[in-house]
């Protein structure tokens, strides 16, 4: 009994046994609904019309039952019901307590709206068929990230049934799946799937939130992304459409992560809409100063205080719930150091919730992506979260972007590159002086392009970002993008130009998919799709952001060179270390990395920094543990000049090309070169052998 005691005395307050089973639970005696809150004085649920959302037929008291939790159980919290609840409390700094506003219940499996801004919550029976279905769980080391948004994947799709454009359904059509597949991707990130809201802003100027970093509620899926005939169904119908597509995703091999936004909400600033947490609790869920002032370190009106047990709790609850009920198979987290930040509003990497998610028995196995920064102060953590977390790493896109693109731009113009090598060498194996010995490799998301900012065709075609249909006069997205559009600003017709875009693409995704790290494809790079310039285009829901699959050649030979940049990376383990080598030490599943000049000698000290010199052979050498020993050297020449350079001179072994930058199509032609041989390099141009 002590040591029970003792147990629960020393589990954190957000796994405190009183906040367990918060919202609804279904039972014999209808339901019962559990909410929070740690300041107020009086709760009620109103039950409504299945029709009229305004005519409420029942109201009904909720009483306090201890730890700040709210309570009532009964028959009307059916399967269906559309239900709000209102909060009384006191007045004061922070508080913003106000009985007559209808809220809906943080924990909702489902919501219907009557009008902008009013939103009912839905009791959800959540039953479903899995069948044989389960989760892949695959490999770090073989973990290739596909990020897209549910309705640009498809709304422009000519294999895919219109009535499933843009859907979660249409997703996991087969023509979809067989795209992935073809790739050679083995999960698919999908941008914010929560139920969310466009900010009355971008109403007022004819735009929409199309992304979707806006959460209304962190249990409910977005009712729009659903077909037609599921949300004519209902809120019921609409989780069925989504747990489908996992199932149909995961029966093709394929995972399924979240890009999850728990760092705000909808709510936006004080004076925005008062739709859940902030009627609720207002000064519980939102990080606020003493005098009531919300405390912005996301950048969007507010940030949740993930300090206070109850909001830390519900955010432990809905990674659950996406979990185990929705089996999805993991979680990139949006501005992830908000998440992070304590009582006194700093960053700690053993934060209560960070602990927790990655302690969590339900999501053991669970694939857990750190966006590891906010705008608050302090708020640039990369590298800095704890075992366990992945993070997107931007001081690899950054590098990786300067090699290829800003300082080739600097020597056209000074007639030299503003850095040598070894900074990009670094990045490419693993990012070791950023991620500690311990994490490894696999710690570090590798990516060049995401959802925010020039897609990896406008990455080469423009120098300025081109937002002005966002309607903020281009003040908004970056302004420092890292970018080169190589003679021409966007559009052009000189096939001089385009060859060089071309050749820039293959090497910026050769880099991505070559290097050590988990590689992340923006969906659409691997057909050079474009958004015009725009590096912001979070407000356009058209055929800006949508994919089009009519494809044009220079685009399927992009694509084919993905293809095989993937094939070779999951035939070639000595690409996709688990561990650090060390110096001396055989360490299990590392890649032991030896660098070698143009002339095939060991590199200098004095080379890696040398602008001059920015040619470089790379030598991964696997440490067998599960897979057959492997061996490939990489070929990088980082100025526009051709060169040649001499193969390493290695005892009795045979270079056999894989791939080339070079080449506008992947070759079908294998070619073998001996060591000592020597091989003229294209200016800029990546060539990966393996070696037997």
């Amino acid at each position: 009994m002590v040591r029970t005691e003792t147990a629960l005395a020393a589990r954190p307050a957000l796994l405190s046994p009183a906040l367990d089973d918060l919202g609804v639970r279904l039972g014999p005696d209808g339901g019962t609904l559990r909410v929070w809150s740690g300041s107020a004085d009086a709760m009620q649920l109103l039950i409504f019309d299945e029709i009229d959302l305004d005519w409420a037929t029942e109201t009904l008291p909720l009483s306090p039952v201890g730890g700040g939790v709210f309570e009532a159980t009964t028959p009307l919290l059916r399967p269906g019901a559309r239900y709000a609840i209102r909060v009384g409390g006191p007045q004061g700094a922070g508080q913003t307590f106000n009985p007559q506003s209808l809220l809906a219940e943080p924990y909702s499996r489902g919501l219907v709206s009557g009008s902008f801004g009013d939103w009912r919550s839905v009791v959800v029976d959540g039953s479903f068929d899995w069948g044989t279905s389960s989760k892949p769980r695959v490999p770090l080391d073989r973990t290739v990230i596909y990020e897209g948004h549910v309705k640009g994947l498809t709304k422009r799709h000519p294999f895919i049934p219109p009535a499933l454009h843009g859907t979660y359904a249409g997703l996991a059509h087969p023509a979809m799946i067989e795209h992935l597949l073809a790739l050679g991707v083995t999960t698919v990130e999908l941008l914010p799937v929560h139920a969310f809201a466009t900010e009355p802003r971008l109403l007022q100027l004819g735009l929409t939130n199309y992304w979707g970093y806006n959460s209304l509620n962190f249990f409910t899926p977005h009712a729009p992304y659903a077909t037609a005939a599921s949300r004519a169904d209902g809120p019921e119908a609409v989780l069925r459409e989504f747990k489908g597509m996992v199932k149909l995703l995961h029966e093709a091999g394929l995972e399924v992560i979240l890009d999850v936004v728990y760092n705000h909400t909808a709510e936006e600033g004080i004076g925005g809409p008062r739709t859940s947490l902030r009627g609720i609790d207002n000064r519980s869920y939102y990080r606020q100063t003493a005098d009531g002032a919300y405390i912005d370190e996301t950048g969007c009106g507010n940030a949740v205080n993930t300090s206070t047990h109850a909001a830390a709790r519900l955010v432990l609850d809905s990674l659950r719930y996406w979990s185990e009920d929705v089996q999805v198979d993991g979680f990139r987290f949006d501005l992830a150091v908000t998440l992070g930040r304590d009582e006194r509003h700093s960053f700690t990497p053993d934060h209560p919730l960070l602990t927790a998610i990655r302690e969590d028995a339900v999501l053991s196995g669970t694939k857990l992506i750190a966006e590891p920064w906010d705008v608050g102060m302090g708020g640039w953590q990369t590298g800095n979260f704890g075992d366990g977390w992945l993070e997107w790493n931007d001081r690899y896109r950054d590098r990786v972007r300067n090699f290829w693109l800003s300082d080739i731009d600097y020597a056209r113009r000074a007639d030299t590159a503003p850095v040598g090598i070894g900074g990009f060498a670094t990045r490419l194996a693993g990012s070791s002086n950023t991620f500690s010995e311990d994490r490894g490799p696999l710690a570090s998301v590798n990516f060049v392009t995401a959802h925010d900012g020039f897609t990896l065709n406008d990455l080469v075609s423009y120098d300025v970002k081109h937002n002005l249909g966002n309607g903020e006069q281009n003040r908004d997205g970056a302004d420092t993008n890292r970018s080169f559009n190589h003679g021409a600003e966007g559009s052009t017709n000189d096939e001089g130009v385009l060859a060089t875009r071309r050749k820039a693409m293959r090497n910026l995704m050769g880099t991505l998919l070559l290097s050590a790290g988990v590689p992340m494809i923006t969906a659409g790079d691997e057909m050079g799709r474009t958004q015009r310039g725009n590096n912001n285009a979070y407000c356009h829901d058209s055929a800006l952001t949508w994919l089009t699959w009519d494809m044009s050649p220079w685009q399927r030979d992009l694509f084919s060179h993905t293809q095989r940049l993937l094939q070779v990376r999951r035939e070639n383990p000595a690409l996709r270390p688990k561990r650090f080598a060390r110096l001396g030490e055989s360490i299990p599943s590392a890649s032991v990395m030896e660098w070698f000049d143009e002339h095939g000698e060991t590199m200098s000290s004095d080379r890696w920094n040398d602008p001059a010199h920015r040619t470089l052979q790379y030598l991964a050498t696997s440490t067998p543990e599960h897979e057959a020993p492997n061996r490939v050297l990489l070929v990088i020449h980082g100025t526009e000049d051709a060169i040649d350079i001499v193969l390493p001179d290695l005892d009795d072994v045979v270079f056999t090309e894989l791939w080339s930058s070079a080449d506008e199509k992947p070759s079908e032609v294998s070619a073998a070169f001996s060591p000592g041989e020597v091989l003229t390099i294209a200016g800029t141009t990546m060539r990966l052998f393996r070696v037997d």
